[in-house]
Order: C-alpha cells, then sequence, then structure tokens
C-alpha cells in the first residue's frame, strides 16, 4: 500500500458520483481531501456525457428514486465501455423492496469492481437473508472474533459470486476477492455517531481504485484503512467539549493529512 495515496494525490482522478443527498457534500469533501476531484450529476440528460469526462463512478442508492436508478444504469454502462473504474454502495438494501431490487438490478446489468456496503446489505443482495435496521447492520448479521472464519468465507464467496472486489465495512472489516481476505481493525465507535461515514468511504474507495486500476484489492483495502485510521486520529483530536459535528470535520482533516507512510504503519489488517 506504500503508493496508493501517492498514486491519487499524482494522477488526481475525476470522480462522478451518483450519490446520496444527505451526505453528498462530505462525500465531494472527502474526494477532495485524499487528492481527487468530485463531480456530482444523477440527471439522465447528463449522466452518461459527465461519466464520459471521468475516470470513475461511485453509485450510491441511499435516497433512491425512481429518476436517479435510470441515470445510474446509463452511467454505469457508459462507465465500463469506457472501461472505467465502479463501485457500488447498496445502502439499505433489505430495508425495503425497491432498494434491495435496484441494487440487484444494478448488480446484474453492471460489472462493478468494487462493491462496499455493511455485512446486511450485502448478505441481502447475495440473497443470504441478511437484515437491516434502516441503513445500518442488524446486530445480528455482525462480523466478530467467534463467526471470522465464515465471514471470510463469505466475502470471498460473494467476490467470487460477482467478479468484483468485496468491500464488507462494520467492528472488523473484510475486503476480499475471489482468493484472498483482509480483516482490518480500524476506526473508533464514534465514526457511528456521524450520518454518511460510509459514504464517504465509497467515495474515496472509488478514487483510490480509480488511481491504482492494477491494484483493486489493494487499493479497496487501502481505503478502508485511510478512512477507519483518520477516525482514530480524528478522535485523539476532539478538544473536551466537541462532539460529533467536530469529529465529522477532523476525519476529512485527517484525510487530507494522511500519508502512505502514516497508512502502513497504522493500518491494522490480517490477511487470509
Amino acid at each position: 500500500m506504500n503508493t496508493i495515496i501517492q498514486n491519487v494525490r499524482k494522477k488526481v482522478p475525476l470522480i462522478h458520483n451518483i450519490t446520496n443527498y444527505v451526505t453528498v457534500n462530505d462525500v465531494a469533501n472527502i474526494i477532495l481531501a485524499c487528492g481527487a476531484s468530485p463531480i456530482m450529476a444523477d440527471d439522465e440528460r447528463e449522466a452518461e456525457e459527465i461519466t464520459s469526462i471521468c475516470n470513475g463512478l461511485n453509485i450510491n442508492i441511499g435516497t433512491l428514486n425512481a429518476r436517479t436508478i435510470h441515470s445510474m444504469k446509463l452511467a454505469g454502462k457508459k462507465a465500463k465501455e469506457l472501461g472505467h473504474t465502479v463501485l457500488l454502495d447498496p445502502v439499505g438494501a433489505g430495508a425495503s423492496t425497491l432498494r434491495t431490487k435496484t441494487a440487484l438490478s444494478l448488480l446484474e446489468e453492471i460489472p462493478f469492481d468494487v462493491v462496499r456496503g455493511n455485512i446486511s446489505e450485502i448478505k441481502t443482495i447475495s440473497k443470504k437473508q441478511g437484515t437491516t435496521k434502516g441503513v445500518d447492520a442488524d446486530c445480528l448479521d455482525t462480523v466478530t472474533k467467534h463467526n471470522l472464519s465464515e465471514s471470510v468465507a463469505f466475502a470471498k464467496s460473494f467476490a467470487k459470486e460477482h467478479h468484483c472486489v468485496a468491500a464488507i465495512t462494520g467492528a472488523i472489516d473484510l475486503v476480499a476477492d475471489s482468493t484472498t481476505c483482509y480483516a482490518i481493525r480500524n476506526g473508533h465507535p464514534m465514526m457511528g455517531k456521524v450520518t454518511g461515514t460510509g459514504c464517504q468511504l465509497s467515495g474515496l474507495m472509488t478514487a483510490f481504485i480509480t488511481a491504482n486500476p492494477d491494484q483493486i484489492l489493494e487499493a479497496a483495502v487501502a481505503a478502508v484503512c485511510t478512512m477507519g485510521l483518520a477516525g482514530e486520529i480524528a478522535y485523539s483530536h476532539l478538544k473536551e467539549y466537541e462532539g460529533n459535528g467536530s469529529y465529522r470535520n477532523h476525519i476529512i482533516d485527517a484525510v487530507y493529512h494522511m500519508t502512505d507512510e502514516q497508512l502502513e504503519k497504522g493500518s491494522k489488517i490480517e490477511k487470509f
């Protein structure tokens, strides 16, 4: 991972985001913080055109509607036609029939490089009957040290089935292709008190994989470690009366200042 961030800052990839309007500003800022450039466009009349001038595409179904579903498919197909990297964040899959059907339809029609979500979302779209709590993972699905081996096997299986990298985030993060899985233990519990850290990670990860197309698994791992480590650093900088609003800003600041050397030293990774 010793050149992943350096490559992002050197190449400054332009990332097209069709994303959650609750967190769209934070997604843009985290992409800028890591050294890439964001553009947000979800109208079907420009989705393909905008994707054509970009290097990577981040599709997030967090605030889904019929209009943007069509735009997602147009942009996704155009991106793959052009050889761009594409990431899917199936936010809330399992919470409603529309979200689940849309995520499955996108997976069927677009060959994604990475699918990133919590364990319940990924189980749902793998038809393993995951259960969600709104847009959060159900506690019954949580990856723990007790079910880690089973969860690693599931991540590899999902990656193999969908010919992608599976990035499953939670208390223990899993990033896998069909043969290798990394368990990552960076992060801080307070990250759960900030809306959109998952959406931010998807934008960050899209920038990382776009700048490192020959190292997609490693770049996805680096993105998860970067976000988790930023959460740890941000918490260490909180002052006595600062809360989750300040914490959110400190996370973005930590990503802005992150170096490959800092990432290499601070990452907590186990390979399976």
